[in-house]
């Protein structure tokens, strides 16, 4: 645990002071995009906020690389590294898409080179913990992780349009992931605790923690589409680094959720965000345009509609991303008796926050009627 929190502390101050800097060096060549009729902030703020992640990123892997702890996972560096190489072209696609604007059948190309590094460097779903289901091929398994690949990362940054909501988003569910890496590696390695996943979510958890200081509302700068699709490629690579590659044959009926809990846990904590994906694709697609053509018809932006505050739209998210990630991993512990209990009443809870701006505004509605008669 100390080489993980080591590892997460120094990529935090990393990207930290690396934000201030990159804050520094936009504001001084004056380089942000117009606000936008969609935007909620009403002030020109830079969009370039990905660039200091990804040194944060660079940041932890070296750390860990320095760290003998760490030493079996850079035995064969090649997967590693490949992490680092697909993150710089994500970092590159989405900077350029932040300040001209990529036409979207070049940005969904530079997703899926990307992908492409991940996956031809061997981080690939080569099997499912499912009645021993094996992917059939290489070629299959190479499409099967390039799409999860691009819809986690479209999915997170779908989601990057209020101050703190997406950093926010992915350091909760992040937290849980990790924390379910180390229970996992404790039980099935208790010599060695260190895997890609749980380096990884550290390195995630440093960036998040040190960015948001700089993206709270009112947010300095924002981490654009960049950062947004960084955030998502090291989360499914997380993903895929533990249950794409669990051998089906020697997992129980018993263990079948445990073992499927990496992979759902991403999908799950970003339930809404891949709900707003495909509407949003319907949406769009049926109004003839491209699907990546912005608007302003966000989940968080109906949020904001029903009567949320801009910070209370942001807690909502929060408050979901909390409930699916902490009820799934209390299945690590816990019978699904007792789980689906805790999980039914936090449901409730979460289903009266959502809507209680709506439920005021009845209430209110009948005060008026009242004092009217």
């Amino acid at each position: 645990m100390r080489a993980y929190f080591l590892v997460a502390l120094v990529t935090a101050l990393v990207t930290f002071f690396s934000t201030w800097g990159v804050r520094y060096f936009a504001k001084r060549y004056n380089i942000h995009p117009a606000i936008r009729e969609r935007d909620v902030h009403k002030s020109p703020t830079p969009r370039i906020g990905g660039l200091a992640m990804f040194i944060g990123l660079v940041a932890g892997v070296a750390v860990a690389g320095s760290f003998g702890w760490f030493e079996t996972l850079f035995l064969d560096p090649g997967p590693i590294w490949a992490i680092v190489g697909a993150g710089g072209l994500i970092i590159v696609i989405g900077l350029l898409d932040d300040l001209i604007e990529l036409d979207w059948t070049a940005k969904m190309g530079g997703q899926m080179a990307a992908a492409w590094i991940l996956a031809s460097s061997g981080i690939q779903i080569v099997s499912l913990p499912i009645g021993g289901l094996t992917v059939g091929s290489f070629g299959v398994s190479l499409a099967l992780t390039m799409f999860v690949v691009v819809l986690v990362m479209n999915a997170v940054n779908f989601i990057d349009g209020l101050d703190g909501l997406a950093a926010g988003v992915v350091g909760i569910g992040t937290l849980a992931f990790f924390a379910y890496t180390y229970l996992l590696a404790q039980q099935t390695s208790p010599a060695n605790y260190f895997s890609t996943a749980g380096l990884l979510s550290a390195i995630v958890l440093g960036i998040v923690v040190g960015f948001l200081p700089h993206n709270f509302r009112p947010a300095k700068i924002f981490m654009g589409d960049s950062g947004a699709m960084l955030l998502g490629l090291l989360m499914a690579t997380s993903a895929i680094t533990v249950t794409g590659n669990i051998d089906p044959a020697t997992v129980s009926n018993q263990d079948l959720l445990p073992a499927l809990i990496p992979l759902a846990l991403p999908v799950l904590i970003l339930i809404l965000p891949l709900l707003d994906l495909f509407f949003a694709v319907v949406r769009r697609l049926s109004r003839g345009q491209s699907p990546f053509a912005a608007d302003r018809e966000h989940i968080h932006h109906q949020l904001q509609d029903i009567g949320h505050s801009h910070a209370g739209a942001v807690w909502v998210f929060y408050h979901w991303t909390a409930l699916v990630s902490t009820s799934l991993l209390l299945f690590f512990w816990l019978d699904a008796g007792p789980v689906l209990v805790i999980f039914g009443g936090w449901l409730i809870l979460a289903l009266l926050h959502t809507y209680w701006p709506v439920f005021r505004r009845v209430r209110n509605f009948r005060k008026a009627l009242k004092n009217g008669r």
